[in-house]
């Protein structure tokens, strides 16, 4: 084995230039899987950062129906109990009691429908990313008169801060119609359309008042010490939250077009690995037939010496072996290189939507352990299987035939 260990090392250089670039395109290959790998993370995360961290909370509790119909009817009656569980569990990091409500928002120049919640700004605050969004004005203070509004539904109700709103929605347990006027506080922009246009922002003491709920809520948006308690259904504090008709939810429950994307993950992953597989695998191929063919004399003259078959194999394997070595030693520099790079500067895409989620301008990659460990070991398993037909072609050299090469 150390023999042929050396005889492959030395085989590999007798053409630097070609090897070199053939260890090149395994290492831009490897460089290329890793770098995408890290972007198709660095996307999910930007996508489960802005349902979770940007309003949505990373679990919700509802009456169960809510969610489907949005039938302000449907209101959880049990608030404090709710409040007293959720206090007393550590897992807990903190919650936000809200009323939801469609209705119609006025100005002195225009109307538009949209989302009124209530909510109380001390617990929110703790939850969603409401206080940091303001651009414009104060955070609400649970004034009676406060009303925070989205850039976009500004724009179209054409009004400033200062300015007044006219709120119109129907009550609970019977549909009358209730009306309050209120006053702009402060404008908020999430970069997401849908919320940016469609929502406001009322004190929960007044959304209780104008919809009748009493000391009801219609929602209770869920923020965990450890996010990722939120992905187990089976978490004991969904269980106790989802009695006396309510329904706890983790976001991945809520949001399944985003748990599907989390699952596919992997397959793109490994699709993306496949075709620069190939390509790589055609490369290293026609680098070992062009080495072979130009010692094609040679192996014919070790097989009339008596060297057998599987030696032959055993040499072409070890070059295609040190040739993905060598490949994946530039492939992790340079991939790594990149990861670092981006994850901090950021790879600069656009703004764009997706499913209603707004994905930043720029998208930090994010490095992962898999990346730089099981990639390489791929690639060298992989690099050697391409090996495998070249090197049964040299063991069926027959000598008489090569010996009449002239080289």
């Amino acid at each position: 084995m150390p023999l042929t260990l050396v005889l492959a090392y030395r085989n590999l250089f007798r053409n630097t230039r070609r090897t070199v670039l053939t260890s090149l395109m395994i290492g831009c290959c490897l460089a290329a899987l890793i770098l995408t790998d890290g972007v198709i993370k660095g996307m999910l995360d930007v996508m489960i950062d802005s349902v979770t961290q940007t309003f949505a909370g990373e679990g919700q509790v509802h009456r169960k129906g809510f969610r489907d119909s949005l039938d302000t009817d449907l209101y959880m009656n049990n608030i404090d109990e709710l409040e007293a569980t959720l206090k007393a569990d550590k897992s807990i990091a903190g919650y936000s009691v809200r009323t939801i409500a469609g209705g119609m928002i006025s100005s002195s120049y225009h109307m538009t429908g949209g989302a009124i919640y209530g909510v109380s700004a001390e617990q929110e605050a703790g939850v969603s990313k409401l206080k940091q969004a303001i651009i414009q004005g104060s955070y609400l203070s649970d004034g009676d008169a406060e009303i925070l509004i989205g850039k976009g539904m500004a724009e179209l109700l054409e009004v400033d801060l200062g300015d007044r709103l006219v709120v119109t929605l129907a009550q609970v347990d019977g549909g009358d119609l209730s009306q309050a006027l209120f006053r702009v506080s402060g404008i908020f922009q999430f970069g997401m359309r849908e919320l940016d246009e469609n929502v406001t922002f009322i004190s929960l003491a007044r959304g209780r008042e104008l919809l009748g709920t009493g000391q009801g809520a219609h929602e209770i948006a869920i923020r965990f010490v450890n996010a990722e308690d939120a992905e187990d259904s089976n978490l004991p504090i969904f269980k106790q939250l989802s009695r006396n008709g309510n329904e706890a939810l983790g976001w991945l429950e809520i949001n399944p077009q985003i748990g599907a994307m989390i699952e596919m993950v992997d397959y793109s992953t490994l699709i993306v690995g496949l075709v620069l597989y190939l390509l790589a695998a055609l490369g290293i191929i026609n680098s070992m037939f062009m080495s072979i063919y130009e010692r094609i004399y040679e192996f014919g003259v070790i097989k009339a010496l008596g060297t057998r078959p599987g030696q032959l194999i055993q040499l072409i394997l070890i070059e295609a072996l040190l040739l993905g070595i060598l490949g994946s030693i530039i492939g992790l520099a340079l991939g790594g290189a990149l990861t670092w790079y981006f994850s901090v500067h950021g790879i600069p895409l656009g703004e764009f939507e997706f499913e209603g989620i707004s994905l930043a301008d720029k998208i930090r990659t994010i490095p992962a352990v898999n990346q730089f460990v099981v990639f390489p070991i791929w690639v060298l398993v992989l690099t050697v299987v391409a090996g495998i037909y070249p090197a049964i072609f040299a063991s069926r050299i027959v000598p008489s035939r090569a010996l009449q090469r002239a080289l």
